[in-house]
């Protein structure tokens, strides 16, 4: 609907401020007539200054449903504006998929905010206790091997010993013997006391050699019982990998030791089930299993995203592809004739998409906001704002301010002395790109102009500028003076 062309609202507010202008005029006359005049003779309208200036006060805003945009340096000339939406950035959302196939209890409810930590559901899967059965066996594998290992080091303790004793036999004997040979070339000694002792010293070396060979064997045997530990502790730590993977709890939790029945068992074995938790914040959205439902290995369960990262994503003419480059400053508005205010804008640097579309002939363009407003989500259009190279700022108001009286453009323009007063004023603008308009005179940045409701001001205060006047709390108008 064009805004400057009268309404049956509108034409109506204007007789029923004609009506109350003729009972204000005639409350007036009637006090005059009683003799309530200034000093000198002349009456307060009279002595009244002319005003372009309209009483506001909170209940005539509030009915007529006025709003102010403050005046901003744009660049006005220099800016492209192109449609977009918001969407999520590809790390804003996580899926939380079953590394084992079993049956499902959801813990959350749709659309419920989690934190890092926060249950998400249960999953009972027989797959888990089988994991938990080859954990114990691995376990007992490595007991059993430790307890044969240990045992091994007595026994060769007693072998070094037995090897230690014989070589000292093997010693003596040897001694003896040579002692026997001296005697037997000088003339003297026994053959048979020689022959006894070379008997002994070959069986005591015999014996030394099955000691050792035995020691060698109880030295390999070690070596494989140590392999057999080494391999049952590296069985058990893949087995813990793969329960942490698939249960979402630390090797260290798994392992820490817990009080059941009054004996301590690694946490491991107490878990009968599952319990899948939250490994970031964001919000439930959507569900891929009923509860109580069965999930195949991989399934997906469910999802969460963290919709506060979002990006705008717009596009923009390839014609325009020679003036953008990537980081412009940007600015990121909602479409007008929302209930959001225009002004409630976001910024950030321009990011060229790496492709087109030869079809419709456009670029993407790219924006993460730096701080979100709360009207941002995934899915929201707006428009994209994109300052170009060259030119400057200049004092610009939206173009809705603007509105006409005949010929002349026409503003109201927030007193900065008194908040209830607004000053109607000939607007002189400049150059305008269809939704911001420039204006050369008048106004300073941060003047608060009145947007919503300034066709009505016009309608009400049109041929009584310089007498001014005030609105009543219904909304309607009464001039000042007569």
């Amino acid at each position: 609907m064009n805004p400057n062309r009268p309404t049956l609202f509108h034409l109506a507010m204007v007789a029923l401020t004609s009506l109350l202008f003729a009972a204000c005029n005639k409350k007036d006359d009637g006090a005059q007539t009683a003799g309530d005049t200034h000093a000198g003779g002349e009456s307060p309208a009279a002595a009244a200054a002319p005003t372009n200036r309209v009483d506001i006060p909170a209940s005539v805003r509030k009915n007529l449903g006025l709003t102010f945009a403050k005046v901003e340096a744009r660049n006005v000339a220099r800016t492209v504006r192109v449609p977009g939406r918001f969407e999520l950035l590809p790390t804003a959302r996580r899926e939380y998929r079953s590394a084992l196939g079993g049956r499902v209890e959801l813990l959350v409810d749709q659309y419920q905010t989690v934190a890092v930590g926060t249950p998400l559901f249960r999953l009972n899967s027989t797959r888990w206790h089988e994991l938990q059965n080859q954990l114990n066996a691995a376990e007992s594998s490595l007991e059993q091997a430790t307890a044969r290992l240990e045992s091994m080091e007595p026994m060769r303790a007693a072998h070094r010993r037995h090897e230690e004793s014989l070589a000292a036999k093997i010693q003596l004997w040897t001694s003896r013997l040579a002692q026997l040979d001296v005697l037997k070339r000088e003339g003297g000694g026994s053959g048979r006391e020689l022959a006894e002792v070379e008997g002994t010293l070959n069986a005591t070396q015999a014996e030394l050699a099955e000691t050792m060979e035995k020691d060698a064997e109880l030295a390999s045997r070690v070596r494989e019982l140590s392999a057999e530990v080494k391999s049952a502790r590296a069985t058990i730590d893949l087995l813990l990998d793969t329960a942490s993977s698939v249960s979402g709890v630390s090797v260290a939790d798994l392992q820490s030791e817990m009080k059941i029945d009054g004996k301590s068992k690694p946490r491991w074995r107490t878990m009968s089930e599952l319990e899948i938790r939250a490994a970031a914040p964001g919000v439930v959205e959507k569900f891929n299993v009923t509860n109580g439902g069965m999930v195949d290995v991989g399934g997906l369960t469910l999802s969460t995203v963290q919709p506060e990262r979002i990006r705008f994503n717009a596009q923009a003419l390839q014609a325009d592809l020679g003036s953008l480059k990537a980081g412009l400053p940007a600015r990121i508005v909602p479409s007008a004739g929302q209930s959001i205010s225009i002004q409630d804008q976001m910024t950030g640097d321009l990011v060229l998409g790496l492709g087109a579309d030869p079809d419709a002939r456009t670029i993407e363009l790219l924006v993460t906001p730096g701080a979100l407003r709360p009207w941002a989500r995934e899915g929201v259009s707006a428009y994209l704002e994109v300052t170009l190279d060259g030119g400057q700022e200049e004092l610009a108001i939206p173009l809705s301010c603007v509105t006409r009286d005949g010929t002349r453009p026409i503003i109201f323009r927030r007193d900065p002395a008194d908040p209830d007063k607004v000053i109607r004023m000939e607007a002189d603008l400049g150059i305008s790109d269809g939704r911001w308009v420039v204006v050369a005179s008048g106004v300073r940045q941060g003047d608060e102009i009145v947007l919503d409701g300034v066709y009505q001001l016009m309608l009400a205060t049109a041929g009584n500028v310089s007498k001014g006047g005030h609105f009543h709390s219904d909304g309607t108008f009464h001039e000042e003076g007569h």
